[in-house]
């Protein structure tokens, strides 16, 4: 079975900057249809970004998906940090998803 583990969520700053993995184990053909969500207790799940370069409106220009197909992990580089970027951060693909990371940015 596949599995989506995250990693690198913590405490930060306003104007921070936090790096997320999502590695995924398992046997899986292709990374192209990964992305991140995101999701607050209450609120509708929203997507943040795909692995192939498509980023929500509130976060183009500071975040950045990347990868790394060797190690079959892709990453979200998230700069300018805001108070509102606080949530749990999943990766998905297909139907699977991880356990999420959390990200919480103080004022």
């Amino acid at each position: 079975q596949v599995q989506l583990v995250e990693s690198g969520g913590g405490l930060v700053q306003a104007g921070g900057s936090l790096r997320l993995s999502c590695t995924a184990s398992g046997r899986i053909f292709s990374m192209n249809g990964m992305a991140w969500y995101r999701q607050i207790p209450g609120k509708q799940r929203e997507f943040v970004a795909h692995i192939l370069g498509r980023y929500a409106d509130s976060v183009k220009g500071r975040f950045t998906v990347s990868r790394d197909d060797t190690k079959n992990t892709m990453y979200l580089q998230m700069n300018s940090l805001k108070p509102e970027d606080t949530a749990v951060y999943r990766c998905n693909i297909g139907l699977v998803w991880g356990q999420g990371t959390q990200v919480t940015v103080s004022a």
